[in-house]
């Protein structure tokens, strides 16, 4: 047998397996829903996306044979979230998949009987699921956050700048998930000498007014709770923040590539790949609320040196060596 006659039948030989997976005459297409509250143009978003499918595929879901993918892409307007979810459950998808403390309520206020596999916070706080262990009805997921994580960004900050002595946890008061918190911010606080500033947003203009009242006294300091306001207006949100020179740590890595000083979060290619393992335990039949919520078992911390150096902020060695990440 020549060399090319051998290559071409080792190459049919190895496409054998995927081809076994084929859809079969008469199978049906199974159809699965993405709900993501961001722009379609996000990168970073899309990326999560795609370790999703990849993960699917991994599993022996082979997109346009066995599977096709319905997304919808929105951003924080919760109208057209809202609109995208009752269009996504009209087509009565085999699951969706979702995240965002503000948009999984409506979600399941949308469907009971569609399968959803969620992302957020604080399902068990904001009433989402009967318990970890067995959330019930039509829903399970993946936390983006357990409570340890508050006293390591209060942590953080002050190995990143250890003169800080009053921070502004920021968020969205619309996100139920907040409530979480503000309550363990407020409790984890005290312990690091920090005087807790809680302070509501609900767009740029709201940021902006935060960020001015911060950098009028000394050594303050900023924290940015999970929410898709603060992450779709990222590249705005830390130029404010550059401008008045304050440090802040963010709950998205996104941000911090996208030139905010440091972040600490659940890894969020990590739980769209777990989300893909429930999606394809759910095709093959359990039901979603037998399956357990599940905490983060990957985390990363990311610094972006260029914007230290900008605030001229010399950050200790043993930090960087603890950071998943170094942006230079």
């Amino acid at each position: 047998m020549n060399r090319r006659a051998f290559i071409a039948l080792a190459g049919a030989a190895a496409a054998w397996p995927r081809a076994a997976r084929a859809q079969k005459p008469g199978e049906k297409l199974r159809r699965v829903g993405i709900l993501m509250p961001y722009p379609q143009t996000e990168q970073e978003m899309q990326a999560r996306v795609r370790a999703f499918k990849e993960e699917l595929q991994r599993l022996g879901w082979i997109e346009g044979s066995k599977i096709e993918f319905d997304e919808r892409w929105t951003s924080d307007n919760m109208e057209l979230v809202r609109s995208n979810a009752a269009s996504l459950v009209e087509r009565n998808p085999d699951a969706i998949v979702a995240l965002g403390g503000r948009v999984i309520p409506i979600l399941k206020q949308t469907t009971r009987s569609v399968p959803l596999v969620v992302m957020t916070v604080d399902l068990i706080g904001t009433g989402m699921v009967a318990s970890l262990a067995h959330p019930g009805e039509n829903i399970t997921g993946f936390s983006l956050f357990e409570l340890s994580m508050i006293g390591k960004y209060l942590e953080l900050l002050k190995q990143i700048a250890p003169n800080v002595s009053r921070v502004a946890l920021i968020y969205n008061p619309d996100n139920p998930s907040t409530a979480f918190f503000q309550r363990e911010f407020e409790r984890g606080a005290p312990a690091l000498a920090v005087e807790p500033v809680i302070a509501h947003i609900h767009g740029l203009a709201d940021v902006e007014r935060v960020i001015d009242d911060m950098a009028r006294s000394p050594n303050g300091a900023l924290m940015f709770a999970p929410d898709v306001t603060v992450t779709g207006l990222r590249e705005r949100v830390v130029a404010l923040v550059a401008k008045s020179r304050l440090p802040a740590i963010y709950s998205d890595p996104a941000i911090v590539k996208s030139g905010g000083l440091a972040s600490y979060s659940a890894d969020r290619i990590d739980l769209f790949r777990r989300s893909a393992g429930y999606v394809d335990r759910i095709l093959r039949g359990e039901k979603p609320g037998d399956l357990p919520v599940q905490q983060p078992t990957k985390y990363e911390f990311l610094v972006n040196l260029r914007t230290a150096k900008s605030l001229g902020l010399d950050l200790p060695d043993r930090l960087l060596a603890l950071a998943n990440e170094v942006i230079e």
